[in-house]
Parts: C-alpha cells; sequence; structure tokens
C-alpha cells in the first residue's frame, strides 16, 4: 500500500508507533545492560567476593592455629596450656569449616580451573598438616617440649609454608579474577552506552523527519491553511456559492479540492432544484386529486364487500343449516338400515319355518299313504273273511258280521286316508306357494337394505359435502371480512397519502424558498412564491380489528398523520426540518 494514500489517522500512528518501538528497543537495551551489570555485581559479590573472603579466613585460622601450637611449646602453666589448647582446637575448626565452604563454592561454573586447582591444593596440604598439629598439641600437653619443636622444625614449618603460600596465590588469583571482571564491566558499560547513544540520535532524527512528513502530507492533504478551509465552509454554510470561493490551484485530492468539487456540484444541484420544484409541485397536486378519486372508489368498494360480506354470512348460516339436515337424515337412513336388517333376517326365518314345515308335510302324506295302504288290505282281509263267513254257513254268520264291520272300517279308513292325503296335497302346495313368496320377500328385503345402505352412504356423503362446504363457506365469509378491513385501512392510507400529496406541495414550495437564500454568481436568486394550498381535511378512518387468519397485517398497517411544515427561517433550520419533517419523503 503507498504511503501517499494513507490516512492522517494511519499516518499519526504509524509515526508513533515507530518511536514507540524505537524507545521500547532503547529501553530494552538500557534494561538489559542493567541487567548485566546486576548479574556481574551479583557473582562479583555472591562469587569471587565471597570466594576471597573465605579464602582469607581459611588463612587467619591458619595462622591462629600455627601461633597457638607454638604458644603451647612455649607455656609452663596449666591455664596458659589449656587457653592456648582451646585457641588450637577452634582454629583448627575454623579452618576446616571455611575449607569445606570454600570447596563448596568451587562447584559453581564460573569458577576458572586454576582457582579449583589452587583450593584443591589448599585442602591437600591442610590434610598432611592438620594431623602434624595435632600431634605437636598432643606431645605439647604431654610435657614433651623437645619432640614437639623438633616436629615443629621438622615437619609442620614446610607444610604451614606451603599453606600459607598456596592461600597468597589463591588470594593473588582472586584478585587479579576481580581486576578482570571490573575491566569487563568498563568495557561492556561503554559499549552498551554507545549503542544507547546511538538508538537515542536514531530516534531523535525518525522523529524529525517523520514531524516533517507528516506536516507536509497534511498540508497537501488539506491544499489550504485550516483557517482557511474553515472561512471557505463557514460561507458555504451561509449559502455562498458564489464562484470567489474556488481555489484552482488546489492539488488533486486534497480537502480543497474536494470543497471546490462540492461547491460546484451544490450549485448544480440548487438550480436543478429551483427548476424542479414547480414540477413536484404540480405533480403533487395532481397526486392529490388522484388519491380523492381513488379515496371514493375504495369507499363503495368497502361499501361492496361489506354488503358481499353480509350475504356470505347469511349463506353460511343456510349452508349450516343443510349440513345438521343432512346429518340427521343420515342418522334416520341409519336406523332404517338396522330395521331393514332385522327384517331380512325375520324373512328368512320364515322361509326357514315353511320348509320345515312343508318337509313335515311330505312326511305326512307319506304315513298317510302308508295308512291307505293298510286301509286297502284290511278291506281284502275283511272280504277274504265274508267269503270265508258265506261258506261256513251258519258257523260264520257273526263273523260274516264282524267281517262286514271290519270292511266298513277299512273303507271308512281309505276314504278318510284319501281325503287326508288330498288336504296335506293341497297343504304342501299352499306351503310351497308360502316358500316361494317368503324367497321373494328375503330377496325384496336384500335389496331394500342393500337400497337403504346406499341411501345411508349418499347422505354420509351428502352431510360431509355439506359439511365441507359449510366450512368453505365460512372460509370464504371470513376472507370477505379481512378484505373489508383492508379495504377500510387502504381508504384511510388513501386520505392519508391525499394529505401526504398536499404536505409534498407545501414543503416543495417551502424547498424553493429554502433554495432562495443561495448565492450563485454574487447576487440572490430570487423565485416568484407560488401561494399554497390549503390542507385538505382528513377524515381517518379507524383500522378495522386485524385478525391472525390471512397474512395482511403488513398490508394494513396503521398511517401516521402528516405533521405540519414549519416556515423555513435559517439556512441551519433547513437541514433539521429535513431531518424531523421527511413525511413525504418516507411516505
Amino acid at each position: 500500500m503507498n504511503p501517499r494514500f494513507w490516512t492522517v489517522k494511519t499516518k499519526l500512528s504509524a509515526a508513533f508507533t515507530c518511536l514507540a518501538l524505537v524507545t521500547m528497543v532503547v529501553s530494552l537495551l538500557a534494561l538489559q545492560a542493567l541487567s548485566e551489570a546486576n548479574q556481574n555485581l551479583v557473582r562479583f559479590v555472591e562469587g569471587v567476593n565471597a570466594r576471597a573472603h573465605l579464602a582469607e579466613r581459611v588463612r587467619t585460622a591458619v595462622d591462629r592455629r600455627a601461633i597457638a601450637a607454638r604458644n603451647l611449646v612455649l607455656v609452663t602453666s596449666p591455664a596458659d596450656l589449656a587457653a592456648e589448647k582451646d585457641a588450637v582446637t577452634s582454629a583448627h575448626t575454623d579452618v576446616n569449616t571455611s575449607l569445606a565452604e570454600l570447596q563448596a563454592k568451587m562447584a559453581s561454573k564460573d569458577v576458572a580451573a586454576d582457582a579449583r586447582d589452587l583450593v584443591a591444593k589448599i585442602a591437600g596440604v591442610e590434610q598432611r598438616y592438620g594431623p602434624v598439629a595435632t600431634d605437636i598439641v598432643a606431645l605439647a600437653l604431654q610435657n614433651q617440649k623437645e619432640a614437639a619443636i623438633r616436629k615443629m622444625n621438622e615437619e609442620c614449618r614446610p607444610l604451614l609454608a606451603q599453606l600459607i603460600e598456596a592461600t597468597r596465590q589463591y588470594s593473588e588469583l582472586t584478585r587479579l579474577r576481580s581486576q578482570q571482571m571490573i575491566e569487563e564491566a568498563a568495557q561492556a558499560y561503554a559499549h552498551r552506552r554507545n549503542i544507547l547513544i546511538a538508538a537515542s540520535v536514531m530516534a531523535f532524527v525518525l522523529a524529525v523527519l517523520m514531524g516533517q512528513l507528516i506536516a507536509r502530507g497534511l498540508t497537501r492533504a488539506l491544499g489550504a491553511e485550516p483557517a482557511q478551509l474553515g472561512d471557505v465552509a463557514q460561507q458555504i454554510a451561509q449559502g455562498n456559492l458564489s464562484p470567489e470561493l474556488l481555489r484552482h490551484q488546489a492539488p488533486e485530492g486534497s480537502v480543497q479540492a474536494s470543497l471546490n468539487a462540492m461547491l460546484k456540484s451544490l450549485v448544480s444541484v440548487v438550480h436543478e432544484v429551483r427548476n424542479n420544484a414547480d414540477g413536484v409541485a404540480g405533480g403533487s397536486t395532481e397526486i392529490a386529486n388522484g388519491n380523492a378519486d381513488l379515496s371514493q372508489r375504495t369507499e363503495q368498494q368497502a361499501s361492496a364487500l361489506q354488503e358481499t360480506a353480509a350475504s356470505m354470512e347469511q349463506l353460511s348460516t343456510t349452508v349450516k343449516q343443510n349440513a345438521d339436515n343432512a346429518r340427521q337424515v343420515n342418522q334416520l337412513a341409519l336406523g332404517a338400515s338396522q330395521v331393514a336388517t332385522k327384517g331380512g333376517g325375520s324373512v328368512q326365518e320364515v322361509v326357514n319355518a315353511m320348509q320345515d314345515i312343508s318337509e313335515s308335510s311330505r312326511q305326512i302324506g307319506e304315513i298317510v299313504g302308508v295308512i291307505d295302504g293298510i286301509a286297502f288290505q284290511t278291506n281284502i282281509l275283511a272280504l277274504n273273511a265274508a267269503v270265508e263267513a258265506a261258506r261256513a254257513g251258519e258257523q260264520g254268520k257273526g263273523f260274516a258280521v264282524v267281517a262286514g264291520e271290519v270292511r266298513n272300517l277299512a273303507q271308512r279308513s281309505a276314504q278318510a286316508a284319501r281325503e287326508i292325503k288330498q288336504l296335506i296335497a293341497t297343504s304342501a302346495t299352499r306351503v310351497k306357494q308360502g316358500t316361494e313368496l317368503a324367497d321373494q320377500a328375503g330377496a325384496t328385503m336384500a335389496e331394500v337394505l342393500h337400497s337403504i345402505q346406499r341411501v345411508t352412504d349418499l347422505m354420509g356423503e351428502i352431510s360431509s359435502a355439506s359439511d365441507e362446504q359449510s366450512a368453505g363457506v365460512a372460509q370464504v365469509g371470513k376472507a370477505v371480512s379481512q378484505m373489508d378491513q383492508v379495504t377500510q385501512q387502504n381508504a384511510a392510507l388513501v386520505e392519508e397519502s391525499a394529505a401526504a400529496a398536499a404536505s409534498l406541495r407545501t414543503q416543495a414550495q417551502q424547498l424553493v424558498q429554502a433554495v432562495s437564500i443561495f448565492q450563485l454568481g454574487g447576487h440572490a436568486a430570487q423565485l416568484s412564491s407560488t401561494p399554497p394550498l390549503p390542507q385538505p381535511t382528513v377524515r381517518a378512518r379507524k383500522p378495522a380489528p386485524a385478525t391472525a387468519a390471512l397474512p395482511v397485517r403488513q398490508a394494513a398497517r396503521a398511517v401516521q398523520p402528516v405533521q405540519p411544515v414549519q416556515p423555513v427561517q435559517t439556512v441551519q433550520t433547513v437541514h433539521k426540518q429535513a431531518q424531523e419533517q421527511d413525511d413525504w419523503v418516507s411516505f
């Protein structure tokens, strides 16, 4: 991204960010230098200096121990011997303690190898010197002065000289190490000081350069001094749009160039507004007239919809009654179907009974035939008996009388059997006819049952269709009612739009008056003012209560009444009125 096209905020942010980064770098360098100096000081105090102090304690304790051992050889009183013995013991303990601490300090990483060697040498000499010193003390306490002196001269003094020399060498090495650390600290300080000075100079130069660049960029971006730009803006705010305000030397893309372009565009807009204000007023008048006609038609449509809604309500009542009647007829048909079903069962039982009677008549006929046969045979036997009685003469006379009676009885039985057979035949014929009639009645009852079932089904369909028709008519009535509500709200909206059109014409006239305050070419533009039309009285309809059946809420919003427009006083109030009284624009 080219820095020339950066915003003022971006440039200032970049400049201060760079300065902050440079300051942070300088601060980090200073903190690093202080940290290194502090580490060197800690390393010197806790390392070299502490080890030198321990070495000095070892050397001092060795001296005290040697002096106390020598005094043990020289003194003779028990009190002096005890005091020197305690001095030797205390010094020996101090030597061991200090030497142990010094050896522990040698474990640090910053300890040089030669220092470790010297401490190891001191410890080795002490391991040999300690027992010798202890023996000298024991000989002195046993009053073996000569042996103690001889041991002191032959063994103790060479070892003591080696121990003192080793401690002296370690002290010299520690002094040299301290001097080296001081020189290194001085070199590090000089190096860090030079870096901080260079960074500070660089930060100062960078701040000066960026200040100059930002100042030049702001001047180029503004195109003029801020006071001059403020004066031009004040003149425009007061309505002065004269060409004298233009600065032709303004750089491209600057604020001054933008002000020049805005001034030219504003002059063009003012001309366009003046030319089109009358057209807006005339158009608003035509809109008002058209809205008045539309309002009248909407009222007529609302009346027609109200009548339609009333008719649909009556039709809904009639259809509902038809549906209720159809349900009642359906219930009656179901009852008739059940009765017919029971009648069909009874007829079937009659048919079965007639068939049983026909079978019984047939069996009786067979029995009567048997009786007729028996009567015929009895008649034959009686005839034979009469013949035999006639042959017998007087002896068979009584038997002949009995045979004659038997024959008469047989003939009467045969005659009765024939009559019974004839009656049974007649009864069988009638039973057969009754059976056929019962079969026909059963078939007829089945057809009646089937017809009643069809009637029941048809009445059920008629009842369902009537219910659906009733629901459909109810929905149509509801839709017509909602259409009536929407039409009433549309009528109110049309009346409001007529009032808004009248307000639009008034605002167009006030717009012309507001634009006339702008000065074009150094003189005030005068425009003949058209007398404002009186605003019509709006009879706002109360919108019908909205229902939730159909989505008509968006189309039936309540219209806010148009607020009267206040006269234009100053250019500043024009902008405020354009924000507060923009009802015709929102409409």
